[in-house]
């Protein structure tokens, strides 16, 4: 079955929000919300395999170590694995003196009462009710009218008045949401709010939480931030109620929806850790905390470890988190471009520079090492990848920081590795050809042995060492102006190779305990080809002369 051409006669557009001089659009979020996690409850029910009571264990322990204050621990009217957890939690005193665990139920009296038997004991909990509300699921899911459904919303608050007052020992905090509240009426779902606040009776020091879900995600983020500005103006009593967002992921645009119902008003969002959720998922915490932190918002929530914390949700869940997911994948510091490796890479030399700790690295966001990530896996090397991305993994490897001209020529070596094996090039393989390509390793014709300098009366200096040829060792000398010159002249002198040094570079090495340095020295053979030389030693003196002979032996 194809799609059809003309969708028009299939499906309409949701309708706007009557909301004049609307406010949202010039405010930005200057603080945190509260949070709620869902993990435990929509993300636990959306999975293939629930979690049991060990992941559960788990999963809410890593919510606290997070610094979630709020956490939606499940659902206990659904069965007894779900009552004997939350029970657990409050028998064997594991929930936090500072946290409030959180439960869903139906507008059931016998669902809401074995919610509150749930929790009993606990020192302070909120129990979150909801009945749906929209036009679809009265006509077709309860067949009822409007006022039935208000009559549901009433029916729970009172039931969940009634029994709270069996458990005084409890602090008792009340949510309530009106479902499908993004494809409802906004002033029918104001109605069964007020409705349930006239029997609670909350107030300014302990509001009743309002949760405004996209159920489904039915029109685009700025249609759900004119419905809770809306909802925010025309509530009574708008002081005594915390508006909370509940935001589904149905068009891809969750994160965003719940970013700008924020700035319409609401004071908290609801979501699970990388989004998981029913269908295409909830709001993520992950993605909408970090967003705050880049713009310099504290969120309150810690995700200095995020691979630790990746690590913990794949197992509970038994889903990866996708390698190109915000903040937390595998490869979202990682650039295989190669106009992107060479900005990040002068992005990080610019740092190195810098009087203040502001971040500002073309390509990234956020510091990598503010999650706990190394700054090993910003750039990769591909067939894609230009001269900075190589240059970049020899200094984060092996702490060589090669001269641009030298990056230009190890850069041809380097393309023909990556097409000849058809895959990413890891750092050793890199390793690997540079030390081939500049005679670096053990097999090379020329290698330095031992050596003197030393300054004839003449002024100039005087080279004296031994070096082997193809494993014979020979006793040369030199002179000229200076070490390196004087090298030159033993090689032309000794060997017949004749190189004449354009440039010279010598840094110490970052890389490594040891205090060692390199020498890389520009050269041109007899006919006239540029060659390059590499020499690491701990003796920065000795490393050009390794340098020298690394040259000579290209020239060779």
């Amino acid at each position: 079955m194809s799609m059809l051409k003309n969708p028009s006669v299939k499906y309409r557009p949701f309708p706007q929000v009557p909301l004049e001089n609307r406010q949202w659009p010039s405010r930005t979020i200057t603080h945190a919300p509260r949070w709620l996690s869902t993990d435990m409850r929509d993300g636990n029910q959306s999975l293939i395999d629930p979690m049991d009571a060990d992941k559960k264990a788990r999963f809410f322990d890593l919510l606290v170590s997070l610094g979630l204050k709020e956490i939606e621990v499940g659902f206990p009217s659904a069965g007894a694995t779900e009552y004997d957890f939350i029970r657990g939690l409050v028998d064997q005193g594991r929930i936090p003196d500072d946290v409030f665990v959180q439960v869903l139920t139906q507008s059931r009296e016998d669902l809401i009462k074995t919610s509150f038997e749930s929790l009993a004991g606990a020192k302070q909990a909120i129990v979150h009710v909801y009945n749906a509300v929209s036009p679809l699921w009265r006509k077709v899911v309860f067949g009822m009218e409007p006022a039935e459904i208000k009559e549901i919303a009433r029916t729970g608050a009172t039931f969940l008045r009634d029994q709270a007052a069996r458990f005084p020992q409890t602090d008792w905090h009340f949510e309530y949401s009106p479902e499908t509240f993004s494809t409802a009426e906004l002033d029918f779902s104001i109605e069964c709010c007020e409705a349930v606040m006239e029997i609670l009776q909350p107030t300014t020091d302990k509001p009743i939480i309002l949760n405004l879900p996209a159920t489904i995600e039915a029109a685009t983020p700025n249609i759900y931030a004119d419905q809770i500005e809306y909802f925010c103006r025309n509530l009574p009593n708008r002081d005594r109620a915390i508006i909370s967002l509940h935001t589904h992921n149905d068009r891809g645009t969750g994160v965003a929806a719940a970013e700008l119902g924020l700035m319409a008003g609401a004071d908290r969002v609801e979501g699970c850790l990388f989004g998981n959720g029913e269908r295409t998922g909830n709001c993520c915490l992950v993605t909408v905390a970090l967003n705050m932190y880049t713009q310099g918002v504290d969120p309150g929530l810690d995700f200095s470890d995020i691979d630790k914390v990746i690590q913990t949700v794949e197992y509970c869940n038994q889903l990866p988190v996708h390698p190109r997911h915000p903040y937390g994948g595998e490869l979202v510091f990682t650039a295989f471009s190669g106009s992107h490796q060479d900005a990040i890479k002068k992005g990080f030399a610019a740092r190195e520079t810098q009087n203040d700790e502001l971040w500002a690295v073309p390509y990234l966001p956020i510091d990598p090492a503010d999650l706990g990530r190394s700054y090993e896996a910003v750039i990769r090397v591909n067939s894609q990848s230009g001269k900075g991305g190589f240059a970049w993994v020899l200094e984060q490897d092996q702490g060589l920081k090669l001269p641009k001209k030298m990056q230009a020529h190890f850069s041809r070596h380097v393309q023909e590795l990556a097409d000849e094996l058809g895959r990413e090039l890891q750092a050793a393989d890199i390793w690997t050809v540079f030390q081939k390509t500049y005679h670096l390793g053990e097999e090379q014709r020329l290698q330095l042995v031992d050596y003197e300098e030393a300054r004839a009366p003449d002024g100039t200096r005087v080279f004296a060492g031994k070096i082997a040829v193809d494993g014979e060792v020979r006793s040369v000398s030199g002179r000229g102006n200076g070490l390196i010159s004087s090298v030159v002249a033993t090689l032309k002198d000794g060997f017949g190779i004749a190189i004449d040094v354009r440039d010279y570079a010598e840094h110490a090495l970052q890389a490594g305990s040891d205090a060692r340095a390199a020498a890389y020295v520009e050269c041109t053979g007899p006919d006239g080809k540029v060659i390059w030389g590499v020499g690491i030693d701990e003796d920065v003196a000795t490393a050009s002369v390794r340098a020298i002979l690394s040259a000579a032996n290209a020239a060779g």
